[in-house]
C-alpha cells in the first residue's frame, strides 16, 4: 500500500534514499543523513504523514556506522504508515532534529540524546527527560557495562513516615 510513498520518495530525492524495502507490512526508506529533513517534510507536506508515532536509537554494534534513528510515520487521511531510517557515525552521532517538523519529536529526541547518546542538532531543549543529571554514560548502548555503578545523590530532604 505504502509502496508508493517509497516510489515517490526515490523518484524525489534520487540518490539519497540509499534502499527501500517491505518485509512483513513495513514499508521502510534508509536514507542519507544530509537530506533526512528535507526527506520528513517531504513526506508531512506533500504525502500527508500528520503524524511522528515513534522515533527510536539502535546500536548496531560492531557494525559501521554504529547507531541508526528509526522514524515510524502515519497517515491518517491515506491508512498509510512508513519508516524512515538513517544511519549515524559513532565518531560523530549528530542528526538533524524534527521537532520543526513535527513537535512531538521533543520528548523523543531528548530520550534518544539520554540513552544512545545522539545529538539532534537545532533541537531546542536537550536536557535531560528520564535520567538524572549526574548519570553516566548512555544506558542503551551495547558497549555499556551491565554493571556499572552511578553516583548516589542525597536526599533533597529526609523522608518521615
Amino acid at each position: 500500500m505504502s509502496q508508493a510513498v517509497l516510489d515517490q520518495l526515490k523518484g524525489r530525492f534520487g540518490e539519497a534514499v540509499l534502499e527501500t524495502h517491505n518485509r512483513f507490512g513495513n514499508e521502510t526508506a534508509l536514507v542519507k543523513k544530509e537530506s533526512l529533513l528535507a526527506v520528513l517534510k517531504f513526506l508531512k507536506e506533500e504525502c500527508g504523514f500528520e503524524m511522528l508515532m515513534d522515533l527510536c536509537g539502535v546500536d548496531h554494534l560492531p557494525e559501521t556506522p554504529r547507531f541508526e534513528v528509526v522514524y515510524h510515520l502515519k497517515s491518517f487521511s491515506r491508512g498509510y504508515r512508513v519508516r524512515i531510517k538513517v544511519r549515524i557515525a559513532e565518531e560523530d552521532p549528530v542528526v538533524d532534529s524534527a521537532v520543526s517538523v513535527w513537535k512531538g519529536a521533543n520528548w523523543y529526541e531528548r530520550e534518544c540524546r539520554e540513552f544512545y547518546g545522539i545529538k539532534f542538532k537545532g533541537h531546542p531543549d536537550l536536557r535531560p527527560l528520564l535520567l538524572y543529571p549526574e548519570f553516566e554514560g548512555y544506558p542503551l548502548r551495547k558497549d555499556y557495562p551491565h554493571k556499572k555503578r552511578q553516583p548516589r545523590l542525597p536526599l533533597l530532604k529526609p523522608e518521615t513516615r
